[in-house]
């Protein structure tokens, strides 16, 4: 009888697996970014302040 030894290298793939990682990733960044409105507008934000006894203050901030 043959005696077969099958050795393969785990580090090849596990490289490859961290690389493809890394590109999903990013790309999932690009897409959440682009189709997400992920970064703000340059618009001034509202600002809304609920009180106890359901009195509240409104407003925009302005920025000097």
């Amino acid at each position: 009888m043959s005696y077969q030894s099958n050795t393969t290298s785990s580090a090849g793939t596990t490289g490859l697996a961290f690389i493809l990682g890394g590109v999903v990733v990013a790309l999932g960044v690009v897409v959440w970014l682009a189709f997400g409105n992920g970064l703000p507008s340059s618009d001034q934000p509202d600002i809304r302040i609920e009180l106890p006894g359901g009195q509240a203050i409104e407003g925009e901030v302005s920025g000097n």
